[in-house]
């Protein structure tokens, strides 16, 4: 990555050499637990170890993915201890499933032709780390992540939205734990839930002139839940809708998709930052505690964004944004819209702070839960990102963690 010497400001934000803009936000703490003599950090290293060893990345008929790390790491950075590591692994471990062989193996020469096929996940994984696992690389992950992720015509980091965005998430948690294991069970998963999502960032066509456009996500959302062309388009709300919705309306999705400007990209980031955690908690009605599964991601995946921006080529920062907001217009789609009403998230907090918030996270009933861990972690890394002046982050993260009662779908 290029040194901040080789950036001039203009406009109020800092452009590459090479003309594309930097969302330059400073990195989050990494830990590297590989190496750390505190039981703790190596409690966690084990775990981590134990299921990249154990069990598949992704199981139940290859529908399910493996949220392992995910909830891990995200309790360790909430303040778990040794005994609630190995309890949340346990919980988690029971409904994992452990590996099987794929058809064939993945070569030098082959390996974009299995791309999309989780059969191949096994494969996947043995062929990143025998690429790890080479004089070449000097036995640097990051160089193999940068090679597969970052290169060639259409590299796999325009893929990462698939899967529900699980391979982005997975990529983040590599980065802020410094992880060769998370490491290959992202480019793995990347590589089998590529699908037809990646073609709107490696086929420029895509990206014209809307109709309309705004630098707000927010406002985009509201335009979109207003936006009667959608209306009836699918009976219920769900995951399935996502590909018939770009089969049959692909037109309709991308005006919102080019209708947003990243004219301050710094800005921006931080207002769709601000926008997913609107998603996931002001879009509840009080009462009624319909906290959705598949909105969560939008959430989870703008945190795994945050994380990679500091740390990936410049050349990808916008776009990698753009991938998020992809995602998020699939998804809000196919949940059939749901109202974001900032009404919903109370003002008075009583007193709680985030304390109170990460004391919930991991001894609530649902402290082994990994999406409802994760977005805890999420909103609170948005608050130090960005600071939480007038308590919006904390607002929402209290809101959602005395309210939360299980997932709708």
């Amino acid at each position: 990555m290029a040194s901040l010497l080789s950036y001039v400001p203009v406009l109020n934000r800092l452009v590459g050499s090479d003309g594309h803009k930097k969302i330059d936000i400073p990195p989050v703490e990494v830990h590297s637990v590989d190496n750390a003599p505190e039981k703790l950090p190596r409690t966690l290293k084990h775990l981590l170890r134990a299921n990249h060893v154990n069990h598949s990345i992704v199981y139940h008929n290859l529908q399910f993915d493996n949220h392992m790390p995910h909830i891990l790491c995200s309790a360790y950075l909430l303040g778990a201890d040794v005994d609630q590591l190995h309890h949340i692994y346990d919980v988690e471990a029971k409904q994992l499933e452990p590996w099987e062989d794929s058809p064939a193996e993945v070569t030098e020469h082959d390996w974009r032709d299995f791309l999309g096929d989780k059969r191949y996940q096994r494969a996947y994984v043995d062929f990143f780390e025998d690429r790890t696992s080479s004089h070449a690389v000097g036995y640097d992950w990051k160089k193999v992540v940068d090679r597969f992720m970052f290169q060639g015509d259409e590299p796999l980091v325009n893929g990462l939205i698939g899967g529900l965005g699980h391979p982005l998430i997975h990529l983040g948690y590599a980065y802020e734990f410094n992880s060769k294991e998370i490491a290959m069970e992202a480019l793995a998963l990347t590589a089998v839930q590529y699908n037809f999502l990646h073609k709107y960032l490696d086929d420029k066509s895509y990206t014209r002139p809307s109709p309309f456009s705004s630098t707000s996500p927010s406002e985009l959302l509201n335009k979109l839940a207003e936006d009667k062309r959608f209306d009836g388009l699918f009976k219920n709300p769900g995951f399935d809708n996502i590909e018939p919705l770009f089969e049959k309306h692909e037109d309709l999705v991308l005006e919102y998709w080019n209708a947003w400007e990243l004219d301050d990209p710094v800005r921006q980031f931080q207002e769709s930052q601000e926008a997913a955690v609107a998603l996931l908690v002001a879009t509840v009605p009080p009462g009624t505690h319909a906290y959705n599964f598949f909105v969560c991601h939008t959430l989870t995946t703008s945190h795994a964004v945050r994380i990679l921006l500091p740390l990936i080529p410049v050349k990808f920062h916008v776009s990698l944004v753009r991938q998020w907001w992809l995602l998020v217009l699939a998804v809000y789609v196919a949940e059939l819209r749901p109202k974001i009403d900032p009404d919903y998230v109370p003002v008075n907090l009583g007193g709680k702070g985030w304390k109170y918030v990460a004391e919930r996270a991991l001894r609530s009933d649902w402290a082994t839960d990994a999406h409802y861990v994760k977005a805890i972690r999420a909103m609170r890394e948005a608050a130090r990102t960005w600071g939480d002046v007038h308590e919006r982050y904390l607002a929402s993260a209290v809101r959602f963690v005395d309210d939360f009662n299980g997932w709708t779908f």
